[in-house]
This record gives structure tokens, C-alpha cells and sequence, in this order.
């Protein structure tokens, strides 16, 4: 069925699996950054405002400046900011739209707080208002979805930090470096790739008809949760993620008894830069629940550094998850019950 072109081509009208291809051109987009009045350099902390798929690049800055940045990185989810944000905050608010209520809340507060602020968005009331605000602000090219659009905000993301002077331009370069290498990868998961030599094919036929369990580590932790996403929204699949060794304290024991029935397809993703004691966690979990749980698909991940392990495994979750759709018999674009919940909150 994933090697018909016109069975892909009927449940993909909008040509969704094409934006795939084109990920490798997000990694080389070379942001501007238009500077806003606050000229502060010198932080006590860090927050980053954002919500699903436009928080995702946050996650993923989080654990790629791990263990060296010099001060606290804290990434929100909702409605408001940190008691401890103050003037010697950096807030950057990130939403692709621009116009996310709980982003521009915390925008809001940001500004009342009297932090360092800068935005990052494609357009929208965000950037209108950083406009007005006169704060720094990256604009981010529009037209995928935000879930499809990680690699661009990476890149914003890591330009606003740079700009800051909290980091230095490596981060910034290596996706850039990581471009053609990743096309390459790609390549192999496209359309008329055969199931037989295609591994998002495969992933897809793997996931149908079961619920997406995947685990990662200290330092995949940020790809589960994207695949989790990219299952929810691109496959209209039911879909969640967890991480080790957390897993080990709690959903470990979950596992072992009730419900009986479990029709779940649960994936493992490794890295050969995790410690070995999260590679040992899931082995021995996956043998300890063997005849209470699904055995784990082990997904080793690609690339020789963090930075290419964690663009190879994003894109082969988008990939991966259109094929889920089509599978499902799903349109892989629009999130119309999203849509639809805005419409009513407005």
C-alpha cells in the first residue's frame, strides 16, 4: 500500500510528505535577527515560552547545552512565567502562528517583569507586537506546520541565544553542517523508496492499529516527545512518551498488571552518546516485562554527533508518521479539532 503512489497521493493531497525533503533546506535558513532597545548581555537565567511543536526546539536546546551552560535554562508550557523571572531574566517567547494565547501571556508578563525579552515566530500578533514593543525578535519562514517547522526554530532559537552572547555560533553552525549529510538520510525514506529499504515504511506498518509508546534518554528524551507529537497530530494516532531512567520509578511497575490487554507498539531510542547506564535501564526493563508488555523496537539513532542524532531522529518521525496516516486512511496536514478548539476559546 506504501508503494502505491496514488493510494499516497489520495490520502495526501496536500503533498505534506513533500515538506519532509525539505527539512535539510530548514537547517541551512540563515536567520536575521531585527534588534529590539534591551541591550543586556548578563543573565541569571533563562526561560523559553512556547507551546507543542513550537516548544519542541526549546527541548532540544535544553539538553544540547546540557551539562555546560553556565546558567539555568527553563522552558514553559503554559500561561505564566516563573516567580524568579526579573530584569536579569532572558524570556524569549516562541510561537510559530504568533498568535498562541498562552505565548503571548507570558510575552505580557515578560514585559510587566521588566526581563530581557525577544520573540521568535513566523508572524502574527507576536512579532506586531515586538514590532510595537521595540524588542528583538527572529521571524522564521511560514507555510509548514509548527510540528514540521522544528528546524527552523532550532535555528532561531540558537541565533537569539548567540545574539544574547549565551552562546557561542557552534550549535548554530553544526545544523547548518548537518544539511547535506541529513539530505542523504532522507533520500532513503522518500515515497518511491520501497518499503523493503525504507525504515519510515516500515515504522508506519509496525504502529497500525496500536498505540505509540516511546522511551528515550537524558539526551533523546526531546525525540520521543516529538514522535509522540508527530504521531498525535500528523497520524491522528493516539501516542505518548516517557523517559529513563524516570520510567524505571514509576511506569515501570504500571506495566506489569492491568490493563491485560495492551496494544501498544513501544519503541526504544538509543544513542551511543547516552551513558551505557540508560542503555543497561532499557534493556533490562524490556526483559523484566517480557509477556506483560510488547518487546521494545530498539531505534538506534544516526549521526556521529548529538546535533545530527537528534535532526536525523526528527525527520524520520515526520516521515514516519505521514506514512501512519495514510496507513490510517488520514489526511497528514490539517489538525482541524485544534482549529476548531481555538475558534471556541476565541
Amino acid at each position: 500500500m506504501l508503494d502505491d503512489m496514488n493510494v499516497i497521493k489520495q490520502y495526501d493531497p496536500g503533498d505534506v510528505l513533500s515538506g519532509v525533503l525539505n527539512i535539510p533546506e530548514q537547517a541551512r535558513y540563515e536567520v536575521s535577527i531585527h534588534e529590539g532597545a534591551n541591550q543586556r548581555r548578563d543573565f541569571k537565567n533563562i526561560v523559553i515560552a512556547g507551546m507543542g511543536g513550537s516548544a519542541l526546539a526549546a527541548d532540544m536546546v535544553r539538553v544540547l547545552t546540557a551539562g555546560w551552560l553556565h546558567i539555568p535554562l527553563e522552558v514553559v508550557k503554559g500561561y505564566d512565567l516563573p516567580g524568579f523571572v526579573s530584569e536579569e531574566t532572558l524570556v524569549i517567547a516562541v510561537s510559530h502562528s504568533g498568535n498562541t494565547e498562552e505565548t503571548l501571556s507570558c510575552y505580557q508578563q515578560a514585559l510587566e517583569k521588566k526581563a530581557c525579552l525577544a520573540a521568535m515566530s513566523t508572524g502574527g500578533a507576536l512579532i506586531e507586537r515586538a514590532k510595537n514593543d521595540n524588542v528583538t525578535y527572529a521571524q522564521v519562514p511560514a507555510g509548514a506546520q509548527p510540528r514540521m517547522s522544528t528546524v527552523y526554530h532550532l535555528r532561531g532559537l540558537l541565533k537569539l541565544l548567540q545574539h544574547f552572547w549565551v552562546i557561542d555560533n557552534d550549535l548554530y553552525d553544526q545544523v547548518k553542517n548537518s544539511a547535506d549529510w541529513l539530505a542523504g538520510e532522507i533520500s532513503n525514506w522518500t515515497a518511491k523508496t520501497p518499503e523493503a529499504d525504507n525504515l519510515a515504511k516500515q515504522i508506519a506498518k509496525l504502529t497500525i492499529g496500536k498505540t505509540l509508546v516511546v522511551f528515550g534518554g537524558e539526551l533523546t528524551w526531546p525525540l520521543a516527545y516529538k514522535w509522540k507529537i508527530s504521531w498525535n497530530e500528523s497520524a491522528k494516532n493516539l501516542a505518548f512518551s516517557n523517559q529513563y531512567p524516570e520510567f524505571n520509578h514509576n511506569e515501570f511497575i504500571g506495566w506489569s498488571s492491568h490493563p491485560v490487554e495492551k496494544p501498544f507498539t513501544v519503541f526504544d531510542i538509543r544513542s551511543n552518546l547516552e551513558r551505557d547506564r540508560i542503555r543497561e535501564r532499557m534493556e533490562l526493563s524490556d526483559r523484566l516485562l517480557s509477556g506483560k508488555r510488547p518487546k521494545a523496537h530498539v531505534l538506534e539513532l544516526r549521526g556521529k554527533t548529538l546535533m545530527e542524532q537528534l535532526l536525523w531522529g526528527l525527520v524520520l518521525a515526520d516521515a514516519a508518521s505521514i506514512y501512519t496516516a495514510i496507513l490510517n486512511g488520514v489526511n497528514p496536514g490539517p489538525v482541524q479539532l485544534v482549529e476548531k478548539l481555538k475558534a471556541e476559546l476565541s
